[in-house]
């Protein structure tokens, strides 16, 4: 018997310079994609991008400009154009009355937030633990805060907290407060802000509420399940199960706090105006007791500008975390 030759001789080779091209399954060899078809996804975006620019942009830029000028109501009625510089600037960056109403809306608004985040985890939680029933009437209850009206809010927090028909000074009386008869809630800016944070904080428990427990009840059981055969108390499971999953919604539903409760002006200005005294005045309200009261448009646009130049910084400050954040988890 001959033997069979069965080297590798008899099998033609593709030579190492010849380039392989992926096939489709058709067997059709795949081709580049053109100018056309690379260029096609910014093509699809344009339309929302000039959109976005047209409705955000257009607007900033108009009140950017508007605070390089004087422009007053009798600027507004002759339709003059006045340039001024940095005059708009200088004086309300001169004006102590700025800084002091600053540095009252930086407190406020740290003061509201961290309220409303703790309030919204703590009831987040407890949903998780409850009884269904019971989770499902606090559920339509928050629902229905949610959904009251904002004025219509502000007008019953006013009566709750009337001087002289408010039903809290009445049930203070009634257990046992005398002294909280006849007492005034908003005598001072202080106590003032004060309620107008509760009707804040009591407005954004739901939303912080609801989006909160939709991050918690997405936590795998079985990590509190591991947890508990651990030995692990109450506090130590929150710290290392439940934070961690909940560290980054939480961080963004804080962030979107910041901005809602910074630019906050309907219910101050629906409760008292800003008073007593400008006592519960906020640069919300501040640019527009300059804006409209006073008819200092100019003035009142540099106020925008420097608000949305914090808000800028306070965005800056969540990218960077929120970058790092996601760095850290890859």
């Amino acid at each position: 018997m001959t033997a069979v030759d069965t080297t590798d001789a008899a099998v033609p080779t593709v030579p190492p310079s010849a380039p392989r091209r992926a096939a489709h399954p058709d067997g059709a060899p795949r081709r580049r994609g053109g100018a056309f078809d690379r260029a096609l996804p910014y093509l699809l975006l344009a339309p929302a991008l000039v959109a976005v620019l047209w409705l955000i942009g257009w607007p900033v830029l108009s009140v950017l400009v508007t605070s390089f000028r004087r422009l007053n109501l009798r600027e507004l009625t002759r339709g003059e154009v006045v340039w001024t510089g940095l005059d708009n600037y200088t004086e309300i960056l001169g004006d102590p009355d700025f800084w002091a109403i600053t540095l009252r809306t930086v407190v406020f608004t740290a003061v509201v937030v961290g309220a409303s985040v703790l309030a919204g985890l703590m009831i987040a939680l407890l949903m998780r633990v409850i009884s269904p029933v019971v989770r499902v009437v606090l559920q339509v209850a928050m629902l229905l805060a949610w959904a009251m009206p904002l004025l219509a809010a502000t007008t019953v927090y006013q009566w709750i907290f009337d001087q002289q028909y408010g039903i809290l000074n009445k049930t203070l009386v009634k257990v046992g407060f005398d002294s909280f008869a006849g007492h005034s809630w908003f005598s001072t800016g202080t106590s003032t802000l004060a309620v107008i944070g509760l009707l804040i904080v009591w407005q954004a428990i739901p939303f912080l509420a609801f989006s909160l427990y939709a991050g918690a009840i997405g936590i795998p059981k079985d990590r509190y399940e591991a947890a508990g055969i651990d030995g692990a108390s109450a506090w130590q499971t929150f710290r290392a199960v439940t934070w961690p999953e909940l560290r980054p919604l939480l961080l963004m539903v804080t962030f979107l706090s910041l901005l809602w409760d910074f630019k906050v002006f309907a219910q101050i200005w629906a409760m008292k105006r800003g008073g007593p005294d400008g006592g519960s005045t906020t640069l919300a309200v501040y640019q527009y007791l300059e804006g409209i009261s006073k008819s200092h448009f100019g003035v009142a646009a540099a106020i925008s500008v420097v608000m949305v130049a914090l808000l800028a910084l306070l965005t800056f400050q969540y990218l960077r975390r929120l970058v790092r954040s996601q760095e850290g988890a890859l």
